[in-house]
C-alpha cells in the first residue's frame, strides 16, 4: 500500500459509501439486499484492473520472446494472478454500453457475472446476479463512481481497504456479524513474513474474506514460485455470504481454495488434524458462548479447556483457537495468527493452557501491535507465531518483539506497517534464526534502491528550476512595467527589494543543489560497480551517505523557502495590478497559474529528494539497533526470552513485559510547516463536513416542524 495511493483514501471511501446510500435511497431494498451486489461491482472493477495488468504483462512477454507465439489462453491470465474476462464482462465495455443503452445495464451486469462464472468453475454459483431489481440510472451512477482514475490505478491493497470499509459500515447497519471479515494487509504480511508459507497445505479456520490466502500467494510469487504448484488453500467460515466474498477475493487474484461452511468450534470439515504445513487466522476475539459439553473430548484441544462457567460455556474461546492452530500443524508446521492482547497474560484456566503450550517449546515469536490497525477494532493486538519444527537450540526461547512504536499513520484514525517496516521486523526474525545473510541482503537491497533514488534526485530538480525561471521572469516583467509607467513607486520599491531577496535565495538554492548533486554522484559511483555485501562495507557506505541525507533535507527546506518568497512576490505584483493603468500590463491570472505550477513542481522535487533520505533511514534503523548484524536485546523493541524467564513472569507472553522501554527518539527531518499545512487542510475539510451536516440537520428539522 503506497502513501500516494492512500493520500485521498478517506474521501474515496466516503464517496463510495454515499453511492451505496444512493442505491439504497432509490430502491425499496434494505442494506442486506444490496450489500452483495455492491461488492460485486467492486469485484468487477478489481478484476478489470488485474486483467488489464496481466494483459500488459502478456503482451510484453510476447514481444520480448519470454512467451512463445501462440494463442493466449485463460490459463495465461491465471498464471499472472488475474481472472480472464470475456469482453462482455470487462468494466470498460460495460461502461461503453451503458452510454449507448443504459436501460439494459442491470441485465448486462448480470450477464457479465454469469459469463465469468462459466469461465471459472470455482466461482459457479458465487457471484451476485440480481442486478435486474435495481433502477438502471442508479446502478450506472454507482459504476461510474468506480470508473474514476484513482480506482483504475488502485492495487489489491486498496481494494482490501474498500472491502473492509464497506463490511464495517454494513456491520454497523446490522447487515453482517461484527465486522469480522478483513484483516489489514500489513498485519497479514507481518504474519506471512515470519511463518513463510511457501509449500504444502495452508489452513485458515476463520478465513473471512480470504486475505490470508492472498497475501500467502504474494509471498510465494515474490520468491519466484508458482502458487498453484506450491500450496493448497483450505478454509472454514461460518457465514455463507462471507464465503462468497472469500471465493470472489481468491478468484480475482487467480487463486483457488477449498472453503467449507462450518463453525470451527464444533466442526473440522477438512479433517486436517496434524496435517497442515501452515495455519493462519484472525479469529474472533474473546467469544464467551461456546458450548463446553459439545467440545469436550475434542482431539483438537490437547491442552484441555481454558475454563468453563456456571452456564457450561467456555469463559473465553481465545485459547480454544490457539489450541486448534497448534493441533492442525504437522511436526514441522508453523502457525501465525492475530489474537487479543489480553490473551498473552490471561490468568486461571487460560494461564494453564498457555503454560502447557510454552512447555512444548513451539511458541516461536510474539509480536505486539498498537491499536487502530483495524476499522472495527481500535484495541491493540498481538501476533502469535508457533513453530513445531523449531530446532533444538531455540526450543527453550521465545523471541519477544514489541512493535507498538513501529507504525505509520494512514489517516487520523487508521495505522498500518509500511512495506519497509514490515521487512525490518522480518529482518529481526532472520537474525533470531541465524540467517544473517538475509539481514545483510535486505540492507544491500536498500543500498541498491538508494543508488537509483540518488540518480533520480538530481534530475527531479529540472522541473522546479523551470518553474522558478518562469515565475521569476513574470515577476521581473511586472516590476519593470511599473517602473516604466512610473506608477506605484512605494510598492515598486518594496517589490524590487523582494525580487533581490528572491535572486539571492535562487543563487543559494542552485549552489546547494549543485553541491548535493556532486555528493550524490560521489556516493553512487562506486556502488554502481558493486553494492556493499558485508557488514563493515555497508556501515561505511551508510556513513558516506550521511552528508547526502543532510544535504537533501536542507535542500528540501530551501525549496519551501524559495516557493514562499516567490509566491509573496507574485502576490505583491498582483497588488500592483490594482492600479488602473497597470492592469493591462500585469496578467494576474498568469501569475496565479505560475504559483500553482511552482507548488506542484516543488512537491514533486520534495518527494524525490525525500525518497533516498527515507531509504537511508531504513538502513540507519537496522544498523543502529543491530550494529554487528546479530540479534541483541534492544530496549523497547526486542529480547530473546528463556522459558525460565517466562515461568518467573507467571507464564506471560506479553512482549512489553520483557523488552523494557525504548529511549525517546527525535526526528531531525520533521517538517513543521508541511505538517501544519496538512493539519489546516484537514481542519478545512472537517469544517466543510460540519457545514454540510448542519445543513442536513436543518433540513430534517424543518421537515419535522412542517
Amino acid at each position: 500500500m503506497t502513501t500516494d495511493v492512500f493520500r485521498d483514501i478517506e474521501r474515496l471511501e466516503r464517496d463510495l459509501w454515499e453511492a451505496a446510500d444512493n442505491l439504497r435511497a432509490n430502491s425499496k431494498l434494505t442494506s442486506s439486499d444490496y450489500f452483495m451486489p455492491l461488492l460485486g461491482v467492486i469485484f468487477l472493477r478489481h478484476a478489470a484492473n488485474r486483467f488489464d495488468a496481466a494483459k500488459a504483462q502478456i503482451e510484453a512477454d510476447l514481444a520480448s520472446g519470454r512467451m512463445p507465439k501462440r494463442r493466449v489462453l485463460p490459463a495465461d491470465y491465471i498464471a499472472r494472478r488475474a481472472l480472464f474476462l470475456p469482453e462482455s464482462a470487462r468494466y470498460d465495455w460495460l461502461m461503453q454500453q451503458a452510454a449507448l443503452r443504459g436501460n439494459d445495464l442491470p441485465g448486462m451486469v448480470t450477464e457479465a457475472m454469469v459469463a465469468i462464472e462459466a469461465g471459472f468453475e470455482p466461482l459457479q454459483g458465487v457471484l451476485p446476479k440480481d442486478y435486474g431489481i435495481f433502477e438502471p440510472r442508479v446502478l450506472e451512477d454507482v459504476m461510474r463512481l468506480f470508473d474514476g482514475e484513482q480506482i483504475r490505478r488502485a492495487t489489491g491493497d486498496v481494494f482490501g481497504r474498500i472491502y473492509e470499509y464497506f463490511l464495517a459500515r454494513f456491520s454497523i447497519q446490522k447487515a453482517h456479524d461484527n465486522g469480522e471479515f478483513f484483516t489489514p494487509a500489513s498485519i497479514v504480511q507481518a504474519l506471512v513474513n515470519v511463518i513463510e508459507p511457501d509449500h504444502g497445505m495452508v489452513l485458515d479456520p476463520a478465513c473471512g474474506s480470504g486475505g490470508m490466502f492472498v497475501q500467502s500467494s504474494h509471498f510465494i510469487e515474490q520468491e519466484g514460485l508458482d502458487t498453484a504448484r506450491r500450496v493448497t488453500f483450505f478454509g472454514q467460515e461460518k457465514n455463507p455470504q462471507t464465503i462468497q466474498l472469500a471465493k470472489m477475493n481468491l478468484a480475482v487474484h487467480g487463486l483457488e481454495g477449498r472453503i467449507a461452511e462450518a463453525i470451527t468450534y464444533y466442526q473440522d470439515e477438512h479433517e486436517l488434524l496434524g496435517k497442515c504445513d501452515f495455519v493462519m487466522a484472525n479469529p474472533p476475539f474473546n467469544v464467551d458462548l461456546v458450548d463446553a459439553e459439545r467440545i469436550a473430548g475434542d482431539p483438537r484441544l490437547p491442552f484441555g479447556l481454558p475454563g468453563v462457567n456456571a452456564k457450561k460455556k467456555v469463559g473465553n474461546a481465545n485459547y480454544l483457537w490457539i489450541s486448534y492452530f497448534w493441533s492442525y500443524l504437522n511436526p514441522t508446521g508453523r502457525a501465525g495468527f492475530v489474537m487479543s492482547s489480553q490473551a498473552s497474560s490471561a490468568g486461571h484456566g487460560e494461564k494453564e493452557v498457555r503454560r502447557k503450550l510454552v512447555e512444548t517449546g513451539d511458541v516461536d515469536v510474539m509480536m505486539s501491535v498498537r491499536g487502530n490497525f483495524f476499522y472495527t477494532r481500535t484495541v491493540p493486538c498481538e501476533l502469535w507465531h508457533l513453530d513445531r519444527g523449531k530446532p533444538a537450540e531455540r526450543r527453550d526461547h521465545v523471541l519477544m518483539l514489541d512493535a507498538r512504536q513501529v507504525y505509520r499513520m494512514v489517516n487520523r484514525t487508521i495505522c498500518d506497517f509500511s512495506p519497509e517496516q514490515t521487512r525490518n521486523l522480518s529482518a529481526i526474525v532472520w537474525l533470531y534464526r541465524g540467517q544473517q545473510e538475509r539481514f545483510l541482503g535486505l540492507v544491500r537491497d536498500y543500498f541498491d534502491r538508494l543508488v537509483t533514488e540518488s540518480n533520480a534526485a538530481s534530475a527531479s530538480l529540472d522541473g522546479f528550476d523551470a518553474a522558478v525561471e518562469q515565475i521569476s521572469g513574470w515577476i521581473s516583467q511586472a516590476i519593470d512595467a511599473a517602473a516604466a509607467e512610473e506608477l506605484a513607486h512605494e510598492q515598486w520599491r518594496e517589490l524590487t527589494s523582494a525580487r533581490a531577496e528572491c535572486e539571492v535565495a535562487v543563487d543559494a538554492y542552485r549552489a546547494d543543489a549543485a553541491a548535493l548533486a556532486c555528493a550524490l554522484e560521489r556516493f553512487a559511483e562506486p556502488l554502481r560497480a558493486a553494492l556493499p555485501t558485508d557488514n563493515a562495507a555497508q556501515h561505511a557506505a551508510r556513513v558516506t551517505f550521511a552528508v547526502c541525507a543532510e544535504g537533501a533535507l536542507a535542500l528540501s527546506r530551501q525549496l519551501e523557502l524559495l516557493q514562499r518568497l516567490l509566491t509573496r512576490a507574485v502576490e505583491g505584483c498582483g497588488a500592483l495590478a490594482e492600479h488602473v493603468d497597470l492592469r493591462p500590463l500585469i496578467d494576474r491570472r498568469a501569475g496565479g497559474r505560475l504559483v500553482k505550477a511552482l507548488d506542484a513542481a516543488r512537491r514533486v522535487a520534495s518527494d524525490v529528494l525525500h525518497a533516498p533520505t527515507y531509504t537511508y533511514k531504513q538502513i540507519c534503523w537496522l544498523h543502529e539497533r543491530f550494529p554487528d548484524a546479530v540479534l541483541v536485546p534492544v530496549p523497547g523493541l526486542v529480547k530473546l526470552v528463556s522459558r525460565a524467564e517466562i515461568a518467573a513472569a507467571d507464564w506471560s507472553l506479553t512482549p512489553g513485559r520483557y523488552v523494557g522501554v525504548a529511549p525517546q527518539e527525535y526526528d531531525d527531518s520533521f517538517d513543521f510547516a508541511e505538517t501544519m499545512r496538512e493539519i489546516h487542510a484537514e481542519l478545512a475539510e472537517l469544517d466543510r463536513e460540519a457545514a454540510e451536516l448542519g445543513k442536513k440537520i436543518q433540513v430534517n428539522f424543518n421537515g419535522l416542524s412542517a
